[in-house]
């Protein structure tokens, strides 16, 4: 059996993801991840290292990348307002998101929650990437920009981005239902 993590296609597939986010623990945390994930297009690997100090230095602040080593600029000038309030307490070398076992929260911590908010929704294709991807298959539908979101993702065609993004033939299917040429 292939497992295969999909997007969040719709607003009210993110709104349920929320939904039950919000009835965690460590709500107002976990939330915050959820919510940089799905608008900076980071690996899970990236997010759960960051800390306050990373994305308070500018509206554009520079991360290195865990997996490439290459330098990333996170665009997060649309969330400064959520990231005033959620790091108000924080000290400038807090983790964004601790772990209750002291350090940052770990990658496989993070999908198990995720499994948890999956079986509630009754998905099976839930998983840390799904972040990653719902970033980027929002991104496309609004730009149609696929060069661009290659780039933010490192990928070297736009094969890959489309395929990674969940392009699939229904939406392909969708898009020359009614596109005729000649007549």
């Amino acid at each position: 059996m292939t497992y295969n993590v999909q997007p969040l296609r719709t607003q009210q597939e993110i709104n349920d993801f929320l939904f039950c986010l919000r009835r965690n623990q460590h709500a107002e945390r976990d939330v915050f991840l959820f919510l940089i994930g799905i608008n900076s297009g980071l690996r899970m690997s990236d997010i759960v290292k960051l800390k306050k100090q990373d994305i308070l230095t500018s509206k554009n602040p520079r991360i290195v990348e865990q997996k490439t080593g290459k330098t990333r600029i996170l665009y997060l000038g649309s969330l400064q307002d959520l990231i005033q309030d959620y790091t108000k307490t924080l000290d400038p070398e807090d983790y964004l998101f601790p772990s209750s076992k002291g350090g940052h929260l770990e990658v496989n911590t993070v999908y198990q929650m995720f499994q948890k908010v999956a079986k509630l929704l009754g998905r099976d294709d839930i998983g840390t990437h799904t972040l990653r991807k719902t970033f980027g298959y929002h991104y496309y539908k609004k730009t149609k920009d696929v060069a661009t979101l290659m780039e933010i993702f490192g990928h070297s065609s736009e094969k890959i981005t489309k395929r990674y993004i969940g392009i699939n033939e229904d939406e392909i299917s969708e898009t020359l239902l009614n596109f005729r040429l000649g007549f």
